[in-house]
């Protein structure tokens, strides 16, 4: 098929691989937009259907990279997707690890469908829980999208909320400093007026006064 693998393009879940050169990783930032502008469909507008995945489920660190750290085996597990169902798929995927990469597909074919009727593994069978497993990695993408999504929402009322009350403290700055403001004009008004008396008894009066009197502090 050109260059694509028919197993990566068949059905609409699965990951569709380009021959082109992947696209630089977005940003943080471009994430969060993206994550943002998404909206959920209307409540009456009933949801795409997806496998329904029970219990907790694991969670991904962002350090994970490619996803050496998630445990896929819980993934599948909440899909009621059996030990044993996800063995038959490890076994056929052992068998064609240990294939040279230049081996012809169809001779890989013919080598691990041989090696897996030896072993009594039914090839139906692990295309079937190989199916299943790509479905259900479909629905832990739309429910961490989704997760992602309400985080997304809660941090930005949450921003708005602390926007709202940086305005608000820096409000109660601004009026206190043109409160500081009035009460340093008022005051040095109120000061002239009292100054004007003192004045009027002359600067060595007021000074013998302030060093009798114990109410008084001689400025420094």
């Amino acid at each position: 098929m050109s260059g694509k693998s028919f197993g990566k393009t068949v059905l609409g879940w699965f990951v569709v691989q380009e021959d082109e050169p992947a696209a630089p990783a977005p940003t943080a930032d471009e994430l969060i937009a993206k994550y943002s502008q998404e909206e959920a469909p209307p409540a009456d507008e009933p949801a795409p259907p997806s496998v329904e995945l029970r219990g907790e489920l694991p969670r991904v660190a962002a350090a994970a990279g490619g996803g050496g750290g998630v445990d896929f085996k819980a993934v599948y597990r909440a899909a009621s997707i059996s030990d044993d169902e996800q063995a038959r798929l490890e076994k056929a995927s052992g068998l064609l690890q240990t294939l040279p990469a230049e081996t012809p597909k169809e001779v890989k074919r013919q080598i691990v469908e041989a090696s897996l009727k030896a072993f009594g593994v039914p090839i139906d069978a692990i295309i079937e829980a190989g199916a299943q497993e790509i479905q259900a990695l479909d629905a832990y993408i739309k429910h961490g999208e989704r997760e992602t999504q309400a985080t997304l929402a809660q941090g930005a009322a949450r921003i708005q909320d602390l926007e709202r009350q940086i305005a608000d403290v820096r409000r109660v700055m601004e009026d206190q400093v043109a409160s500081q403001q009035a009460l340093t004009r008022a005051s040095n008004e109120e000061k002239l007026r009292v100054q004007a008396v003192l004045e009027f008894f002359g600067q060595e009066a007021v000074a013998r006064v302030v060093r009798a009197s114990p109410k008084l502090i001689e400025p420094a």
